[in-house]
């Protein structure tokens, strides 16, 4: 049920796989798995553009915060330096300033990663008139990743790096052996079948984009329910969040609730147009799954780097968290490197 690939992981030189000739981008280009014709779910799976600075990703999540804050920062460094880069256009990144908004105070009015987006600060009087049903804000500048430009551009980098992209329909893990010595699983919803997973579930979301291209600040409820997102083709307009429901189809009433939301933060989007619904699944676990596991069976060894679960917070800490997998992969490399030790029995 799932289909295998070769993906990025955050770094740029290269080695071999032990024992084999698979080429990889920082010992952890090996094998990855991405979820494919998940039950009740289509080819295409939404991947909205995402801030990168989200209050709620991981609000129901046991991942620490401290780890949140790592895993954040090296990505937002990472988005931040292709954003200043040539590169920017093609890779979909860019910044983007903007609000986020409460109907009451947060009891944090300081979030963790307030030192590290640009010009965190508390709105004004003034602008808070924008805002007449909202009590108090928060003004910043962050970065913008547009995932239809991106994953091509990380796809090209890999490929330029040597690496090489594979499809093939999976339904266990060990039909990868042994052509791979060792497996990344980033499959997402699929690792409910491929690593008995039942802690993985879906949270549907519901989207809108429309052309209304005077919309040039982001504007997000603090709920993270409702959200306004400026892009460079069209404007994203969010959401709903509906935990356990598989439906890929698009709903009538949904969209004219978001619509209807939107409109109420920004009047002006009365005037958008070409709107077009957008629908997906955000893989959601109580935490991160990001670890080793080491299948046995029949005296055959598959190391398994797991790394999957991320909910809506995927991009805000995705280059943080492949860095970590990269970890994991680089121990699994330096285990199939060194020879086991005879029983002197």
């Amino acid at each position: 049920m799932t289909e295998t690939a070769v993906q990025a992981n955050g770094k740029e030189d290269q080695g071999e796989c032990p024992e084999s000739s698979h080429q990889w981008e920082a010992v952890s280009l090996s094998l990855c798995l991405r979820a494919r014709d998940q039950p009740g779910t289509a080819k295409q799976v939404l991947v909205p553009e995402t801030l990168v600075a989200s209050k709620t990703a991981f609000s129901e999540t046991d991942t620490p915060i401290h780890m949140q804050k790592q895993w954040f920062r090296e990505t937002f460094n990472h988005l931040f330096a292709i954003a200043n880069s040539a590169e920017a256009g093609d890779a979909g990144v860019h910044l983007v300033s903007g609000w986020q908004i409460f109907q009451s105070t947060p009891t944090e009015e300081v979030p963790f990663w307030a030192d590290v987006v640009l010009g965190f600060r508390r709105m004004t009087e003034a602008e808070l008139k924008k805002f007449p049903q909202y009590v108090s804000g928060q003004a910043f500048t962050t970065l913008k990743c547009e995932c239809p430009a991106y994953l091509p551009w990380l796809e090209k980098r890999i490929k330029g790096s040597g690496g090489w992209m594979l499809t093939r329909r999976i339904d266990d893990l060990w039909e990868l052996y042994p052509s791979f010595d060792i497996v990344v699983n980033c499959s997402g919803l699929g690792s409910r079948q491929l690593a008995g997973d039942s802690k993985i579930f879906p949270v549907r979301g519901q989207v809108l984009q429309v052309q209304a291209p005077w919309v040039e600040h982001f504007i997000r409820d603090g709920s993270g329910l409702t959200y306004i997102y400026p892009g460079t083709s069209h404007v994203t307009l969010g959401g709903t969040r509906q935990k356990g429901d598989w439906n890929l189809s698009p709903d009538a009433e949904n969209s004219r609730e978001i619509l209807s939301r939107c409109c109420a933060l920004e009047p002006s989007l009365h005037g958008a147009c070409n709107i077009r619904e957008k629908v997906g699944l955000r893989p959601y676990r109580p935490g991160v799954r990001l670890q080793t596991e080491l299948l046995a069976r029949d005296g055959r060894r598959l190391p398994v780097v797991h790394h999957y679960g991320h909910g809506s917070g995927g991009i805000s800490v995705h280059w943080g968290t492949a860095l970590e997998a990269a970890r994991l992969v680089s121990e699994c490399v330096h285990a199939l490197r060194t020879p086991i030790p005879k029983s002197k029995l």
